[in-house]
């Protein structure tokens, strides 16, 4: 993991109200955090993202894990560095909102 997934992990997501794991397969990728009980992935992205062949391998995974109902949280690592209250925030407000919607199914 790298220093922004750690920090997010330890300080946030391993003891969140709802469960998260780490590094989980998903279809055929691996993604940097998941809850399934919300079907919400994070991902957390470095500076090789923004790069267009990367662009286009997340356009394509990210469509393949919305087609199997999850929806994907994209930061970047400086969002995780100046802005971590912030993403938390969002993540908590994210998994909650997903939660009720499925739960209404």
């Amino acid at each position: 993991m790298t220093k922004q997934e750690k920090h997010l992990w330890y300080d946030f997501l391993r003891t969140a109200e709802f469960q998260f794991h780490r590094q989980r397969v998903i279809d055929n990728f691996i993604v940097d955090f998941s809850c399934t009980q919300a079907k919400l992935i994070i991902e957390i992205d470095g500076w090789q993202h923004f790069e267009d062949e990367m662009a286009k391998k997340d356009a394509i995974r990210d469509k393949r894990l919305s087609e199997l109902g999850y929806q994907i949280l994209r930061f970047t690592n400086k969002d995780i560095d100046e802005g971590f209250l912030r993403v938390c925030e969002i993540i908590k407000e994210t998994v909650e909102s997903r939660v009720q919607l499925l739960n209404r199914k």
